[in-house]
């Protein structure tokens, strides 16, 4: 990891930058796929399923059968820890639900909103080398709790064709609708357009890869929407002396081992803390699987010096992380001075692992700075809320002229008259 000691405040900027990759040819490679899907449908999918995933496809959809073999075949263990994660996201998100208020804003004039459901949602599930079955539970939950009627999930198949169990017995136990044995670009494409076999959808929800996530900004610009625009997964880590050496290291490596383009930040006040985080590092990465991956991750890492938690937590404002840490004495006090982060984590005892996985809250969340303007997914990202208004002849006579003002100072004389013959019909 790269160290900063003592940082001017001038370069606290620099530290929260990202690193900047070409998109040129990235953008262009998606935007032929995505075409390709949109006019081609089920045709073009599966040959990308073949290229891509490596798998040769008879139908996309996943059937009831494959379903229950899956529920079937996964250990009890896993199975009681799938149930016990769901029990407390559902909790959570349903202590989110929009309660309706109506207001009365002047004599005769009503208004109010009421939240109701995106009726098509897309939920897409990344494979690969980690199946992330987890990211069922956090993205169909909160769908399930709005009401959202028709639950899409796509997610790569191996090339044998089949689904990570875990991926299918958690979709069952959420209440997905439909899965499909999509991957990529094209599971975007898919659902942005619809197919033959895939319907389309109003909103698309999930992480993935460099190609997934500009398949998604593509579409969204004006096909569908999208949960937030993200990049690779980050953490940020904020520690003194109170700490514990081995949680934080921990920590760091459990972001790390995401990819080699996560990030992760360690901001200390303290030397010791940080030569023993790195030593610390260093025993535990040998005993990780995915220890290539995390060595790398952290190679485009940064340890931060800093004077005081007071500087630290403004540093972790500026970067604006996907994933915050306190792990300091005074962690309540810092708690309360946090304005850009997806989830917080307070305490030595509270690891990112829990909130990703079994806490209730939601683990999808805004990455690369957009924390600073997005929240994570909750249960309002699958609901719209539509105004309502009830105006009766009092009310017209309350607002009645101020309208009639305003639209005439904007020039808009249909928008004034509209006004006006209600104003002359009740003054007969």
């Amino acid at each position: 990891m790269n160290i900063i000691r003592y940082p001017e405040r001038s370069d606290w900027k620099k530290i929260a930058e990202r690193p900047h990759t070409d998109t040129q040819s990235l953008t262009a490679t998606v935007y032929k796929v995505l075409e390709d899907i949109r006019v081609n449908g089920d045709k073009a999918v599966t040959e990308y399923e073949a290229m891509f995933d490596h798998a040769r496809l008879e139908s996309l959809a996943v059937t009831e059968e494959e379903i229950d073999k899956a529920c079937n075949d996964i250990d009890n263990e896993l199975a009681e820890a799938i149930s016990i994660a769901h029990g407390n996201i559902l909790k959570f998100h349903e202590s989110q639900q929009y309660i309706t208020k109506r207001v009365e804003t002047c004599n005769g004039v009503e208004c109010w909103q009421k939240s109701v459901a995106i009726e098509k949602v897309g939920l897409y599930i990344p494979g690969g080398t980690a199946p992330l079955f987890s990211t069922v539970l956090m993205l169909a939950t909160p769908a399930k709790i709005a009401g959202c009627k028709d639950i899409i999930l796509c997610t790569p198949p191996s090339p044998d064709g089949s689904i990570n169990p875990a991926i299918l017995a958690a979709a069952r136990t959420a209440g997905v609708s439909r899965i499909f044995k999509i991957g990529g670009i094209q599971a975007i494409g898919a659902m942005a357009y619809g197919t033959e076999s895939v319907p389309k959808v109003f909103k698309i929800f999930g992480p993935g890869n460099r190609f997934v996530m500009t398949a998604k900004q593509q579409v969204s610009l004006k096909d569908v929407a999208i949960d937030m625009p993200a990049g690779p997964s980050e953490v940020c880590i904020i520690a003194d002396d109170t700490c514990n050496i081995q949680f934080v290291a921990a920590d760091l490596l459990s972001q790390a081992e995401h990819g080699k383009d996560s990030q992760v930040l360690l901001i200390t006040t303290s030397e010791t803390v940080m030569k023993n985080v790195t030593k610390e590092l260093e025993c535990q990465l040998e005993q990780l699987p995915r220890k290539e991956i995390a060595a790398e991750a952290l190679n485009n890492s940064t340890v931060v010096l800093v004077k005081t938690t007071e500087e630290a937590i403004e540093i972790s404002n500026i970067y604006a992380p996907e994933h915050l840490i306190i792990s300091t004495s005074d962690y309540m006090e810092l708690a309360d001075k946090v304005v850009n982060a997806g989830s917080v984590f307070l305490g030595k005892y509270a690891c990112e692992s829990a909130g990703d996985y079994a806490s209730g809250t939601n683990h999808t969340l805004p990455t690369h700075g957009y924390a600073k303007a997005y929240s994570g997914v909750n249960l309002d990202s699958y609901c719209r809320k539509i105004t309502f208004q009830h105006i009766t002849e009092e009310g017209i006579r309350s607002i009645g002229r101020a309208v009639e003002t305003m639209a005439r100072h904007e020039q808009l004389e249909a928008h004034r008259n509209a006004m006006t013959v209600r104003i002359k019909s009740i003054d007969k």
